[in-house]
């Protein structure tokens, strides 16, 4: 009987990383990788996947993430509640606008050049007036930008019928700050996570190729958590459970973490009101495309500036990017177990898969070191490289080929050489479109 091959393919703001699966118990057949084509995408994932004989299925964070802009109540509040919902979300937030938009607010929203607007304000019950004037304002902009609502619900159904009305694309989702001091960013990060696929995977801003909207299944950072949560099960019956993944990208860091796994996990639902499975996504911090925003955040942490080698960046941007997550965590309150308590930490990402071993373990030591949170997750924790890129195939698999994404899985807890390492592309994508 012939096998059954499927090619698993994540497409990056810089590489696009294939990976040819036998469902058949998840052996892994081959690796590739090729420069992402930022004008039409198909072409990268063709090049990647290049003598494959096989289906498509893909995951996303193409473009250097979403550009996202937040128009909130005031800053200090309202939209700084957006703005961390949207960097959760995967988004690069390229503007931030507070209080009733004016002319000129406008023109500088529109000069940021977003992919989708974030509309922010008041807590459910409360002052209304801002989130309908700035709903009017957007809705009489020159161009129609897709908007999600995620204000204060008494008036959120008005604000989204003006931009309906206006022919503006609109998305409604739950208020990100109902209360004073409650932070609930989860409905929208849905929202803009769609917005994603729907108006830039299935826009023309990617690709036209029709086939770039049937191969992509989900966005990449909830392919790979996906992954890790298969991983954590796994690891379930370890003396030290739970997983946590650190994957530095071009444009994002993502962290991903399922402290403890088990059947109520696996179902996704939360215990003593902390979510099971919980991940940040920071959309300035990245070793390519947001490498100056991420200058930016290393500096306010009071961390030495790194250099420009990826690796550096690379380091500068785990300990961002750990020290976020457990803050977000906190946010939470207590109860639960917390990503300090994971018993293995898996680095993801092309500044950790292509260096040498000896390097990459300098890196560990120094944030295991670190005394501003990130050490509190590494010391004395298990730390593996994903060399060969399982985590995004296994969580494209996990829905419909649990079996299969095991077997991926195993091969990276066991630690096992199986294939090399995929091999660097001479080139560097550029940054710029290429036709």
């Amino acid at each position: 009987m012939a096998a059954r091959i499927l090619a698993c393919v994540d497409i990056g703001s810089s590489w696009t990383k294939a990976a040819l699966v036998d469902l058949d118990g998840g052996r892994l057949v081959a690796t590739h990788q090729a420069p992402t084509t930022p004008d039409d995408v198909v072409s990268g994932v063709l090049t990647a996947t290049a003598g494959w004989d096989a289906p498509v299925r893909a995951c996303s964070s193409a473009g250097g993430g979403l550009r996202l802009a937040v128009v909130g109540y005031e800053e200090l509040i309202s939209a700084e509640a957006g703005h961390r919902a949207a960097l959760s979300a995967g988004a690069r937030v390229v503007h931030v606008a507070a209080g009733r938009l004016t002319a000129a607010a406008l023109a500088g929203l529109a000069a940021a050049e977003p992919d989708v607007v974030l509309l922010v304000g008041g807590t459910d019950g409360g002052e209304g007036g801002v989130l309908l004037h700035n709903a009017g304002v957007l809705a009489g902009a020159d161009r129609a930008v897709p908007v999600v609502v995620a204000g204060n619900t008494a008036v959120r159904d008005d604000a989204v019928a003006v931009l309906t009305g206006a022919g503006v694309p609109v998305t409604a989702a739950g208020n990100v700050l109902p209360d004073i001091g409650r932070l609930a960013p989860e409905s929208a990060r849905s929202a803009i996570r769609e917005v994603f696929l729907t108006h830039v995977i299935g826009g023309d801003r990617l690709s036209t190729d029709p086939r770039l909207r049937q191969w992509v299944r989900s966005v990449t950072p909830d392919a790979v958590l996906d992954g890790v949560a298969a991983l954590a099960g796994l690891r379930a019956g370890a003396e030290v459970p739970g997983v946590l993944v650190l994957d530095v990208g071009g444009a994002t860091t993502d962290v991903h973490c399922v402290p403890v796994a088990d059947a109520e996990q696996t179902l996704q639902r939360s215990a003593v009101g902390v979510p099971a499975r919980r991940r940040t996504v920071e959309g300035d911090l990245g070793v390519q495309a947001s490498a100056g925003a991420l200058r930016e955040a290393a500096t306010a942490e009071g961390l030495a500036p790194p250099g420009d080698d990826g690796l550096s960046l690379g380091e500068a941007a785990a300990v961002v990017a750990l020290r976020r997550h457990l803050r977000a965590e906190a946010a939470y309150g207590p109860g639960g177990a917390s990503a300090r308590g994971v018993g293995l930490v898996v680095l993801s990402g092309g500044v950790f898969r292509h260096a040498d071993p000896a390097v990459v373990a300098g890196v560990v030591a120094r944030v295991a070191a670190d005394r501003g949170g990130a050490g509190g997750v590494l010391t004395g924790t298990r730390v593996v490289v994903d060399t060969r890129y399982v985590l995004a195939a296994a969580g494209l698999l996990a829905g419909d080929h649990p079996d299969a994404a095991a077997g991926l899985l195993t091969t990276l807890l066991a630690g096992r050489p199986g294939l090399s390492r995929p091999r660097r592309p001479a080139r560097r994508p550029s940054r710029r479109p290429t036709r």
